[in-house]
């Protein structure tokens, strides 16, 4: 097994498209294409972040879904983009990772909402469909922040209507989500504290507990959370260290159902020379890495 990750890096000419990486254990990464963007928009706001991929379980084809926004061709307008940006997310698919289609910008956000962020898919094998959660803010005065949205789609380009997922009282956007023993582990960015929070729940639209995490309440200015299991069992749990812009922090997690997890040391772990920004990172067969390698090059 091999891992491929997927990301954005800074807010320059061409920083805000896709990325690709790959890793053999999933701590250390290598570079592909030269340092370039694999996967260009020139749709919507021509531009990406946020990036996330993942691969049909039915079918074997790839889905690659991003934000549509390139905050550096705004000028650093985030409020406008919060308020006003794009509904849309960019799409694109694969059956081999190397030839993909072109990018397609699809509306999932509901009407009146500002940008549609951090779009991420997890399976529903209740419902035979993906669960796509996004962040978009929504409401008016009081009742006005960001909230997690979701629809749910068998094939990334039709979506059910849009539903409120996860609400918090001052705000939550970047949610990812994993699955172990028979439980969803939801890890989110709390707007009030910019600190990572955590849920679990036996059912993807059932009731989910808050699970108390003091390495995370000790770990101000983390967004873009992702979680991927390791070659030995354990996860990795990788943040967006956006405060202080050293790109991610890969933090470990010995024990899943004790919360039981710490965060690496530098020289732990390797992201490699592009600084990786909020991302995705997909489980690959040899074949793929190979394949991976082979094309785009190191």
């Amino acid at each position: 097994m091999a891992y491929l990750f997927v990301h954005f890096t800074v807010e320059k000419l061409g920083g805000e498209q896709v990325y690709f990486s790959i890793s053999r254990d999933g701590l250390h990464w290598q570079d592909l294409h030269q340092e370039q963007p694999v996967l260009r928009s020139n749709l919507g706001e021509k531009g990406v972040r946020d990036p996330f991929i993942v691969q049909h379980p039915l079918n074997g084809r790839y889905h690659l879904i991003a934000t549509d926004l390139c905050i550096q061709a705004r000028q650093e307008d985030w409020y406008g983009a919060v308020h006003h940006g794009s509904r849309n997310v960019i799409i694109w698919d694969s059956d081999d990772l190397i030839h993909w289609s072109a990018p397609r910008a699809v509306p999932i956000s509901p009407e009146g909402a500002g940008c549609t962020w951090a779009p991420e898919a997890v399976w529903d094998a209740k419902r035979q469909a993906f669960l796509v959660f996004f962040a978009c803010h929504t409401g008016e005065g009081a009742e006005a922040r960001h909230r997690i949205w979701a629809a749910h789609t068998t094939d990334f380009s039709v979506f059910t209507p849009p539903f409120p997922y996860i609400e918090r009282e001052k705000g939550i956007i970047d949610t990812t989500i994993i699955r172990e023993n028979g439980l969803y582990y939801r890890f989110s960015k709390d707007e009030t504290t910019s600190r990572i929070r955590v849920d679990k729940g036996a059912e993807l639209l059932g009731n989910f507990d808050p699970v108390d995490c003091p390495v995370l309440d000790a770990l101000p200015g983390l967004e873009g959370p992702e979680c991927y299991q390791l070659p030995d069992g354990r996860w990795c749990l990788i943040c967006d260290q956006f405060r202080v812009r050293k790109g991610y922090l890969p933090i470990i997690i010995d024990d899943l159902s004790a919360m039981a997890l710490h965060p690496l040391q530098p020289q732990e772990y390797d992201l490699g020379r592009v600084l990786k920004r909020h991302g995705g990172v997909l489980r690959i067969e040899d074949d793929a890495y190979d394949r991976l390698i082979a094309h785009y090059g190191l």
